[in-house]
């Protein structure tokens, strides 16, 4: 019977770009600025713009979530509250302290294989090349497909972005694999026709990223390198 060690191997050898979820995958965003703070502010805003809009706001404690519902009230509410959640996005990745263990030695491997590297992220591309700056992994990363500008529609589980990623390096979606740690990215990756690895940083989420579908289930990023090259020294 075929292991994780097996599944996650097949699926890697079959890719010819990795594409890194960044929340997770590659850090914790919001370690050091918790999410539901940033949630809070975001819906004190979207409540003084929008009051209609309150009560949908206030029982979320999810920045992301807080977004998407802006866009109910209209471009300018949107603007405002995209605005305000990149600013804090930033500032919190300041604050996240280092990677996720194994991310840096994954990210390696990938480029050391020959195949190419993106970061695909419902957070902006702002907050992902403060990071990557930040800790001198900017040189690890070919593109950075962050949040779609004023478009929380196409976010994932939207495949718009790893659609964008396949497009970036020429190659079909089949030839993709997307690393991520929620059941929204699984299912980004089976609508665009992609792979996808499901990260558990969370023994509870093993089960629910193998039920959602993904292709292998890791709990430790650094069985990326160590399956790219199983005969290396951790890096």
């Amino acid at each position: 019977m075929p292991t994780q060690a097996d599944a996650l191997s097949a699926v890697l050898s079959s890719s010819e770009a990795i594409l890194f979820d960044f929340d997770g995958p590659i850090c914790d965003v919001f370690r050091g600025l918790p999410a539901p703070g940033v949630a809070k502010a975001l819906a004190d805003l979207l409540a003084a713009l929008a009051p209609a809009l309150e009560a949908q706001v206030r029982a979320t404690d999810d920045p992301m979530q807080v977004h998407r519902l802006s866009h109910e009230a209209g471009p300018s509410v949107l603007a405002a509250v995209e605005a305000a959640l990149t600013a804090a996005e930033v500032e919190a990745v300041r604050k996240a302290g280092q990677p996720t263990a194994g991310a840096v030695q994954a990210l390696h491997a990938a480029i050391s294989s020959g195949r190419y590297v993106a970061v695909v992220s419902n957070n902006s591309s702002e907050c992902v090349k403060e990071y990557l700056n930040r800790h001198e992994m900017a040189g690890l990363v070919s593109e950075i497909i962050g949040r779609p500008r004023l478009r929380p529609d196409l976010m994932k589980p939207s495949p718009h972005p790893l659609l964008k990623a396949a497009s970036a390096f020429a190659l079909p979606p089949s030839r993709t694999v997307l690393i991520g740690d929620s059941t929204t990215d699984i299912e980004a990756a089976h609508a665009a026709g992609a792979r996808c690895i499901g990260y558990a940083n969370k023994e509870i989420k093993q089960t629910s990223l193998s039920a959602a579908g993904a292709d292998a289930v890791i709990l430790d990023m650094q069985k990326i390198a160590d399956s790219l090259h199983p005969t290396d020294e951790a890096n």
